[in-house]
């Protein structure tokens, strides 16, 4: 039986998307997860914010162990260069040359007739090998594509120095058999290996990939994630339920496909999560690195909603670029973290004596709390939707004054059943936004401690005032 290798586009399908981006360990841990479950190839997208996807892709070759690392590498030298940067530290990097073929399409996108889109080829993939033994030349709308400019193009691109040729149904109108007529015809002609990218527009993505395979074709594109493209699972179960009889096996490990690895493209997949089970709203897209300068952090800390004093932010800076030094960049919620932790400290005005929480399924939870503020025992009781609404207001009680909740955050930080878990809260008071956080295996305790420590910034500043 011979190997079919699969070319993962689930990150490239993610990262497009750019109504919702992914967080920076986001991508990292998605593209972990496909290298983990059996994928030859993780795709990346074309560069779009050269700074940020530069970091981003170096950081997403660098965790990829096992699996080849392919980058969309653009229509121009410049383009082509800079892709390669981003992936030239790879265990086996490719650099990848899309080009439509069809004359719709090359009329839409490059205003080129067939000669003039042959040359284009011819130079793109020439400069492709200059930096790289391995490129791919994805015929886009293929399956649109006159024969014998199609004949050409492939040609054009095998001669300047493309080691393997994917054949796309961008329309997504073709059938099982009309796509295994495609790939018998190119390989009559073609000598190097015929990769497929089906639509799974009509349903009929399965069927057109075991048509291709059966033709001649050795390779697949598919993503966990995504509209209109063979399914990874489902491509996986073909596989395992029909591959001897088609007489081709896989490397992807199906228990994986549908377990950790859906669950966290679902998380990502974020437009999708909302829609379906009322996901977090999104926050500015915030990104910063080693070479972000003062000022931009405190912009982006004012984009969070935090105003800052110039201490605070010269501290926050400090820290922006310890973290960067050792993780690359900074998103968002970093940056949250970054400030709760390191900006606006403040002498202890109320202290933690102790606390007690109980809940259960038949009945409503209530929790006691002890505050130590000059000497003297605040103590309060209260009932809430669940322990830590309780703990929240029987601190209210303590204090006297209801301050309100801009923003609650739960996150493991450590692995395990003692898993550490972090907890951000944001009180909001006269307009202003005062971060808190707390770390401990008891994330009750956690999120009491992230409370006062919101707290007592508003102590300290309003006694300040």
């Amino acid at each position: 039986m011979k190997k079919i290798t699969v070319s993962e586009q689930t990150l490239k399908s993610l990262m497009q998307n750019t109504s919702s981006p992914l967080l920076f360990r986001e991508k990292t841990a998605i593209a972990e997860c496909i290298d983990g479950y059996g994928a030859d190839i993780v795709e990346l997208g074309e560069i779009k914010k050269l700074r940020e996807d530069t970091i981003i892709y170096k950081t997403v070759s660098s965790v990829i162990k096992n699996a080849a690392v392919c980058i969309a590498a653009g229509d121009s030298p410049e383009s082509i260069a800079a892709s390669w940067e981003c992936i030239k530290n790879a265990e086996k990097p490719v650099l990848q040359i899309e080009m439509p073929v069809s004359a719709v399409t090359m009329e839409y996108k490059y205003h080129a007739k067939e000669d003039k889109a042959a040359a284009i080829i011819d130079g793109l993939c020439r400069t492709a090998a200059s930096y790289c033994r391995e490129v791919e030349f994805s015929a886009l709308d293929a399956t649109r594509a006159d024969p014998s400019f199609l004949k050409r193009a492939i040609e054009t691109a095998v001669n300047a120095g493309a080691t393997y040729v994917t054949l796309c149904d961008d329309e997504g109108g073709s059938l099982d058999t009309e796509t295994g007529k495609l790939v018998a015809a190119v390989a009559e002609y073609c000598n190097v290996p015929i990769f497929v990218k089906v639509s799974n527009r009509l349903g009929m993505a399965t069927a057109c990939a075991a048509a291709a395979i059966k033709a001649g074709a050795v390779g697949v594109k598919t993503a966990v994630s995504g509209k209109d493209i063979l399914n990874t699972a489902s491509f996986a179960e073909l596989a395992q339920c029909c591959g001897e009889k088609i007489g081709f096996t896989t490397s992807l490990k199906l228990t994986e496909i549908k377990t950790d690895v859906k669950k966290l493209i679902k998380k990502a997949d974020r437009p999708f999560a909302e829609l379906e089970h009322g996901g977090e709203p999104q926050g500015p897209d915030i990104f910063l690195d080693i070479s972000s300068t003062l000022p931009q952090v405190s912009a982006a800390a004012k984009q969070l909603g935090y105003t800052l004093s110039s201490f605070d932010d010269g501290e926050v800076f400090r820290e922006v670029q310890h973290v960067c030094a050792k993780k690359g960049a900074v998103g968002d919620r970093e940056l949250e973290a970054i400030i709760a932790s390191s900006a606006m400290q403040a002498p202890a005005v109320y202290h933690l004596r102790n606390y007690n929480t109980t809940s259960g399924n038949l009945s409503g939870a209530m929790a006691g709390v002890t505050l130590v503020k000059n000497g003297s025992e605040l103590i309060g009781t209260a009932v809430g939707d669940g322990p830590i609404d309780a703990a929240f207001k029987a601190i209210e009680q303590c204090i006297g004054f209801h301050y309100e909740l801009d923003a609650f955050r739960i996150q493991a930080v450590t692995e395990g059943k003692e898993a550490l878990g972090a907890t951000l809260v944001r009180l909001r008071n006269g307009g202003k936004v005062y971060p808190g956080n707390g770390l401990s295996t008891d994330i009750v305790g956690a999120s009491i401690r992230a409370y006062i420590n919101a707290l007592n910034k508003i102590a300290a500043e309003e006694e300040n005032s």
